[in-house]
């Protein structure tokens, strides 16, 4: 392992994106989201994903040169296309989109099509409020979990994130998939030979396992069981349906550059809470009846603290990892990425 500051990774994974073919503003947006996921602790969101990226660029799975179309349908709708680019851009653009709105509105959804996987969903709804608004995620992503009782993968692990302004405080973070665990760890644990938690993953005959091989061969355990299984459901219809995206069983793989675009989707409410009297007043009472049971805390404090601590000290990439970066950045594969872009 070797450390590095998060704006020379930040550098390094716009040069190796813009090698690939993809458009430098959309390779710096990428680029950040997943040096932010490194920064906040979540590696299995991070660089660790960029080889495949700038893999799928070449193959024409991503469209690294795609922009996004927004249109606004009705006063409190934005649509956008994101032609089966990168995520990070449209999503982007349709939250600036309701941004300018929201505030005559009172409450804008948004719906992105055509898309691709949009990293810690977490981190879109807090850019949210932090401008003092609320803000609601839904994504689906390639089949992982099975319906209920069933062994065939039809639902994403599709992840759901809410945020909200504090008080007295960074604002609350929600940030969960349907799965027990994400899929990124499952593959992660594979590529190093590890195994995984019996409670994470089923084998193809729908038995848990431990192999992480054989669990990409068969599906994820949903979060909390039937009821997980009926959210990634949900999630399905609001994150595809309503956006015209694939299905997760129609989409084709994030892990691999093989085969069609996954044009899965995402949709995105946002609301401002100003109606409410003294919401942000009331939201840190809650937050102080938590933290005031001896041992409870709140969702994000150690996803804050890690940040703080990376941002501070450096993030820890694998060498291994670094290596091939610098090597698909056209830089030696000794030394530390320069200053500069």
């Amino acid at each position: 392992m070797s450390i590095h500051p998060p704006e020379e990774l930040r550098i390094l994974a716009k040069e190796v994106l813009v090698r690939a073919g993809v458009l430098p503003a959309t390779a710096e947006a990428v680029g950040a989201a997943l040096v932010a996921a490194e920064l906040d602790g979540i590696p299995s969101h991070g660089l660790s994903r960029l080889p495949i990226y700038a893999d799928q660029v070449r193959s024409g799975k991503i469209d690294g040169r795609a922009v996004p179309e927004v249109t606004c349908p009705a006063s409190a709708l934005v649509r956008v296309d994101a032609k089966s680019g990168f995520a990070f851009p449209a999503i982007e653009a349709g939250l600036e989109a309701a941004d300018d709105v929201v505030g005559a509105t009172g409450i804008v959804a948004v719906a992105i099509g055509n898309s691709h996987h949009c990293g810690v969903a977490g981190h879109h709804v807090e850019r949210l409020a932090a401008k003092e608004l609320v803000g609601i995620a839904f994504a689906n992503t390639p089949a992982a979990i099975a319906p209920w009782g069933g062994r065939r993968p039809l639902y994403g692990t599709n992840p759901i994130a809410f945020a909200c302004p504090r008080k007295n405080g960074p604002p609350l973070v929600v940030d969960l998939s349907m799965s027990v665990a994400a899929r990124g760890k499952v593959v992660a644990a594979a590529q190093k030979g590890e195994s995984i938690p019996a409670d994470w993953a089923l084998d193809g005959e729908g038995h848990p396992t431990t192999d992480p091989k054989a669990a990409l061969q068969g599906s994820m355990a949903p979060l909390g069981g039937a009821k997980g299984a009926a959210l990634a459901l949900m999630v399905e219809i609001l994150a595809a349906a309503l956006t015209g995206s694939r299905f997760g069983f129609e989409a084709s793989s994030f892990f691999d550059a093989e085969g069609s675009p996954p044009n899965v989707g995402q949709l995105f409410l946002v609301l401002d809470p100003s109606f409410a009297p003294h919401f942000k007043e009331r939201v840190e009472t809650l937050c102080a009846a938590i933290l005031a049971d001896d041992g409870a805390r709140l969702p994000g404090d150690r996803r804050l603290a890690a940040r703080a601590r990376h941002a501070r000290d450096g993030i820890a990439i694998p060498d291994s990892l670094m290596r091939e970066l610098l090597s698909r950045a056209g830089r030696p594969s000794r030394g530390t990425p320069a200053p500069g872009s």
